[in-house]
């Protein structure tokens, strides 16, 4: 079920499902060619992905090839309902925006009551809950995110996972694309949107510098601000030195920065030690997948006041009286207050996807109770498919080269 679903939201969703369906000719161009093969026919897919125009182009792929999707959202703030609402005339949704966590969970559950054979999930939420109640008949999956992955290998690790997984976030079409360009640009515009702000001159701090703090640190320097690093990573704070970042501790980055965001997957990389740090009218958001990175719960609990001053923006007075203004509710910035990744970055993360549950429905009785990588060969499936919907081709190596690539004689 969707909260709102009259015609006119409806037909507000598809088109903008054709809008990003126009601009993620790589997933478009997979979805005719396996339209025709129908590999998936009968096949029910449970789903747990942020309900955005770009996810609407991969269940429509995944329609394409024959599959029965049972759809819900992935966070309680992050669908958009048009884009629900279009999705429910052609197959089951249980999403929409502003979910209290009770709904949220009852949307997840009525997806695993569908009894799906196999999970595309974003966050391992679907996953986790699979395996809590001990949904039978579930062969396989696929993972869309860091958070998720590591989730699902901690599961591995202690034996508990079900069912064969492919971790498409480890892709390095997913990661260097998504992960890096989408994030990046994505999460300044869900910052800008919401607080109308200039980001020019600004001194922001991006704490991690994994494939989202890169994206994110390159993208706020390219339009004007001052950024520095924090990172407990030697090798990636070192990179960030050498990429011309200032690098800090969070405790230093807290007294100076104006514009926090976290990009980690991690819990309280910004402590309330370090908020309390912070000046006047600093500004906190993420750009992780859950809502943990900021210790909103202890902030929020000693706060003096709280009050909602702009739509996704809540001004915070601290005990000692100095006001700080977090985004989002310090959930994922970018989907809750703009509409998530570019659709040419998703169609690759969604083209791994639509590849992972192909290859999941055809082998998984060949494969172990494990996370595996997403495979070479439907990588580069994947790369020439992008390339191909930009408009740009590519030579190839000769016989000679290909022979001299695996000789030691020069």
């Amino acid at each position: 079920m969707t909260k709102v679903a009259d015609a006119k939201l409806s037909r507000d969703g598809e088109r903008n499902f054709l809008w990003a369906k126009a601009h993620m000719g790589a997933l478009t161009n997979l979805a005719e060619k396996y339209g025709k093969s129908r590999p998936l026919e009968g096949v029910k897919v449970g789903v747990c992905l942020h309900v955005t125009k770009e996810t609407s182009v991969l269940i429509d792929a995944l329609l394409t090839a024959g599959a029965d999707v049972k759809l819900a959202g992935a966070n309680p703030l992050s669908t958009q309902d048009d884009i629900a609402a279009y999705l429910s005339t052609r197959t089951d949704v249980w999403a929409w925006r502003g979910q209290s966590p009770k709904d949220y969970n009852w949307c997840i559950g009525q997806v695993l009551g569908a009894r799906p054979e196999q999970l595309i999930d974003d966050g391992a939420d679907l996953h986790v809950a699979a395996h809590v109640e001990k949904a039978k008949g579930i062969v396989g999956g696929s993972e869309e995110t860091t958070t998720g992955v590591m989730r699902l290998k901690a599961m591995e690790a202690e034996g508990k996972l079900a069912y064969p997984v492919i971790a498409v976030n480890d892709a390095k079409t997913k990661f260097m694309f998504d992960n890096r360009y989408g994030t990046g640009q994505s999460t300044l515009d869900g910052i800008m949107r919401a607080t109308a702000l200039l980001l020019a001159g600004v001194k922001a701090v991006v704490v991690g510098y994994g494939w989202v703090g890169k994206g994110v640190a390159m993208r706020a320097r390219g339009m004007g601000a001052r950024v520095t690093v924090v990172e407990v990573d030697p090798v990636k704070a070192l990179e960030a030195h050498l990429d011309g970042f200032d690098v800090s501790d969070i405790d230093a980055a807290a007294r100076e920065g104006q514009l926090f965001v976290t990009t980690t997957g991690q819990k309280h990389v910004i402590p309330y030690s370090a908020v309390e740090k912070m000046k006047e009218g600093a500004i906190l958001s993420n750009a992780g997948h859950f809502d943990v990175e900021i210790d909103v719960k202890t902030m929020m609990s000693k706060a003096k006041g709280v009050k909602e001053v702009r739509p996704n923006v809540d001004e915070i007075t601290l005990p000692s009286g100095k006001r700080v203004y977090l985004v989002g509710k310090g959930r994922i910035a970018n989907l809750v207050a703009a509409e998530g990744h570019p659709p040419e970055v998703m169609q690759m993360s969604f083209a791994n996807q639509m590849m992972a549950a192909i290859r999941i429905h055809g082998e998984h009785d060949k494969m172990q109770k494990r996370v595996y990588g997403v495979p070479a060969e439907l990588e580069d499936e994947v790369a020439r498919a992008a390339l191909k919907s930009m408009g740009i081709s590519i030579g190839a190596q000769t016989r000679e080269q290909r022979e001299y690539a695996k000789s030691w004689e020069i």
